[in-house]
């Protein structure tokens, strides 16, 4: 699990694009500080067309968006469209919940059915946070379906202490924030699902996932987060970690890797070339569809060309008060603060 913020600003957002699933409200719409804007006046409004910024920031999701397909990267980070909550996505949410929860107890009071205990108050805490899954089950009158899929989120949990006894640990950091900025410029930012740290100071970084574990084959995609997160952690402290460890409750699999120093640098690079190809996109508005299986699941079909639709415009037109334009910092040129 991870929040970050691309960095890449686009009309209405003040600036910095928040990741959409863990999302702040947007600020008042405005012009873009920094954007380079032309301006046609007329006696009461500025319309202005404003270029999104570069992009300043990465997370270990937004990445792998970019790597699946730009035009995806585009509609989430840029465009900012609405996605419907997922059950699957949103029982991850309330399953990484009552694990955080469940360490603020003594390790004897760590057990199984104090887990499940923590499910009905998540859940109700979920909901409180994020009004929009309520409408996952608006359909459900008698609750029916509620109930099995909270059945399903009980079985998460206690599977999970098949694979881990959380009796014998004490993390040193549970949904940490971790946030680092390279040489070039570009931060690298996200949230480590559970760190822990033995008597030697050796680092484990734990990531829980509610799916199945992948095929061999395609175990390397899933460690691009876990090493993305280590380049963080080595970047911060200077530290490798030990171990990193993939927790899949879906299927009961613990999948772990013990990076060395290449690994990472080999990681560095390959987000600083996907960096640039996310600042080029941005500056010349290609953000071509990448077909595949997984289109199937993406939420923006209506506005794929790949399916008959049409993006939003690129970049956006906004249309302001003459006085508002004007205390922007005038009427043409570069816009921001100064």
């Amino acid at each position: 699990m991870e929040s970050s913020s691309e960095g890449v600003a686009r009309v209405g957002d003040g600036g910095v694009v928040e990741d959409p699933a863990r999302t702040e409200a947007s600020a008042p719409e405005a012009v873009v500080p920094g954007a380079v804007a032309q301006e046609t006046v007329v006696p009461e409004t500025v319309t202005t067309a404003v270029a999104a910024i570069a992009p300043a920031s990465l997370s270990p999701s937004r990445a792998g968006d970019f790597m699946q397909c730009p035009l995806l990267y585009r509609f989430r980070v840029i465009d900012r469209l609405p996605e419907k909550p997922s059950p699957a996505a949103t029982k991850g949410t309330l399953v990484h919940a009552v694990l955080e929860r469940l360490f603020d107890a003594p390790a004897a009071e760590r057990t199984a059915p104090r887990a499940k205990s923590l499910i009905p108050g998540q859940w109700d805490r979920l909901r409180e946070t994020r009004p929009e899954v309520v409408e996952l089950f608006a359909d459900d009158p008698e609750g029916e379906r509620l109930a099995g899929w909270l059945v399903e989120a009980e079985r998460l949990v206690e599977r999970w202490f098949t694979l881990e006894d959380p009796t014998r640990l004490e993390p040193a950091e549970r949904e940490l924030f971790v946030e680092a900025e390279l040489d070039s410029g570009l931060r690298l930012r996200g949230i480590i699902d559970r760190v822990d740290v033995a008597p030697s100071g050796e680092v484990r970084i734990v990531d829980y996932k509610t799916g199945k574990a992948p095929r061999p084959e395609y175990a390397e995609g899933a460690l691009f987060q876990m090493k993305f997160y280590a380049l963080v952690v080595w970047r911060l402290k200077n530290v490798v970690p030990r171990r990193l460890q993939l927790v899949y409750l879906g299927s009961g699999d613990v999948l772990t890797y013990d990076p060395v120093l290449a690994d990472l640098e080999r990681v560095e690079r390959k987000l600083l070339a996907l960096w640039d190809a996310i600042r080029l996109a941005t500056q010349t508005g290609e953000w071509r569809p990448r077909p595949t299986k997984l289109c199937g699941w993406c939420d923006h079909q209506a506005h794929c060309p790949e399916f008959g639709g049409t993006p939003p415009p690129y970049p956006l037109p906004v249309t302001l008060p003459v006085r508002a334009a004007e205390s922007e910092g005038g009427a043409q040129g570069r816009m921001g603060p100064g």
